[in-house]
């Protein structure tokens, strides 16, 4: 058997998320239906992160075993002409035996896309959230964000009973910006950790707007934190602006 590191990207618009679910038409399943049309052989793969309904990837990374002796070239180009076409394999290669996706990662970055304008884009509809209620301040968002860097047990920003043994996450990289010329519209925020609690960033990503739109002081991220309590913390933002943006494995 051979183990294989495939990077994919996928518009999760049309799915159920990445897990699969019975009687629903998920990530997961069209991958593994795809691979075992190609290989003619049943093929459980394994994700970095199991994104949610409506959640893109410009890079996931998968894992998976294989007897199949296709190159992998012949392979990458099979899968690109029988996937879906809202999912592309960007890159294939040989793994070590023992390599998993989701347990050998070391750092994740997500992008969260916000089009804060008054008046709907239809074209950026499935891949930003629009917030027109009022013009967010970005400077004040980034400033506050920064009090998330660092190891924090960030309980406050998971949406549901903890799902594992501990809540403590380090946060390596943060920041809220507002695009330029013609993406003026967009506030864009990216974090980068060890790992994510589910519905972290999207609910981090509230919290920000809270200070965004002059509703709390930039030093409220701060208490939330703290305070280890998700009812704490702001809004869990809708899925459709979140990008699984890239995965960090040791060298």
């Amino acid at each position: 058997m051979r183990t294989l590191k495939l990077t994919l990207a996928y518009d999760g618009t049309a799915y159920a998320g990445w897990q699969l679910q019975p009687g629903k038409v998920t990530l997961q399943g069209a991958l593994e239906e795809t691979l075992l049309q190609i290989t003619g052989q049943p093929t459980r793969v394994a994700a970095s992160g199991r994104t949610d309904a409506g959640v893109h990837a410009l890079a996931q990374v998968i894992s998976f075993q294989t007897a199949s002796e296709l190159s992998l070239g012949v392979l990458q180009g099979a899968l690109n002409a029988e996937l879906p076409r809202d999912m592309a394999a960007l890159a294939l290669s040989e793994a070590p035996a023992n390599f998993h996706a989701r347990r050998d990662a070391v750092r994740k970055r997500y992008r969260y896309v916000i089009y804060n304008h008054q008046w709907a884009d239809v074209f950026r509809r499935h891949y930003s959230w629009h917030y027109y209620r009022r013009n967010l301040d970005a400077p004040a968002m980034d400033r506050a964000a920064k009090a998330l860097l660092g190891t924090h047990d960030f309980r406050s920003f998971e949406s549901r009973s903890p799902q594992r043994a501990t809540t403590v996450r380090t946060i390596y990289d943060i920041f809220a910006a507002r695009g330029n010329g013609p993406d003026t519209h967009l506030v864009t925020i990216e974090v980068e950790a060890d790992g994510f609690l589910y519905n972290m960033v999207r609910s981090i990503t509230g919290t920000l707007v809270e200070v965004g739109r002059g509703e709390k002081a930039e030093s409220w991220p701060a208490e939330v934190v703290l305070a280890g309590d998700r009812r704490a913390a702001g809004m869990k933002v809708p899925p459709q602006g979140l990008f699984l943006v890239n995965v960090q494995y040791e060298e």
